[in-house]
């Protein structure tokens, strides 16, 4: 199975701002879809979306837009041992991170976006491994208890799975947090739901206002 996730539906409360800000930051497009929902959340949210770009000044790019339509910075853009990279909240509470692992550019600045990663927290990262293996997914990578990065293949987002606390400390929030995802996951695993209450949809599931 390759083809694993067709799009994210994110729980928002205003599903036109979510899109407005969202079109004006990103431009995901069909990837991103959005639902009205008030289950109760707080704190870091157990995942993370990055942004993987080609060159630094699209992650400048990038992060200055989301900025600009109302996402708050978690980290600024910095250089680092692996690339450049920089974190944001968005205002449905949604953490972002934009990274490459160019250190120059090569062209001008432009707001494309190379690949999408969702990033679950595990609190055991291999009994999460085991569930979504059993269901299909192939390991791409695989660092014993620490990470597991899936072979999606052409998929539109690819997927992986970090431990919850070191997830938390990657993105710069505290690990702590309670209540809903607000996040449902849509792919080819259909309905269900991982060791870590991440809830998957059929891929054909859309958004509902």
């Amino acid at each position: 199975m390759n083809s694993a996730i067709d799009s994210l539906t994110l729980d928002v409360p205003d599903t036109t701002a979510a899109q407005a800000f969202y079109d004006e930051a990103f431009g995901l497009g069909e990837r991103l879809r959005f639902r009205t929902a008030d289950a109760a959340s707080s704190g870091f949210r157990g995942y993370t979306l990055s942004l993987v770009v080609a060159q630094p000044a699209n992650v400048h790019a990038l992060v200055d837009a989301a900025v600009a339509a109302g996402a708050t910075t978690i980290k600024p853009v910095a250089k680092s041992l692996w690339g450049v990279g920089g974190t944001i909240q968005a205002p449905d509470g949604a953490i972002w991170k934009v990274a490459t692992t160019a250190k120059k550019d090569s062209s001008p600045a432009a707001r494309t976006v190379e690949e999408i990663v969702l990033l679950l927290g595990a609190s055991d990262v291999v009994a999460s491994k085991a569930f979504y293996v059993e269901r299909g997914l192939r390991v791409g990578k695989s660092f014993g208890r620490s990470y597991v990065q899936f072979d999606t293949g052409s998929a539109p987002i690819g997927l992986g799975l970090y431990r919850h606390a070191s997830l938390a400390k990657d993105a710069g929030v505290p690990a702590t947090g309670s209540g809903s995802h607000r996040l449902t996951v849509n792919g080819a695993l259909g309905e269900a739901v991982d060791p870590d209450g991440f809830i998957w949809a059929p891929a054909e599931v859309s958004a509902q206002a």
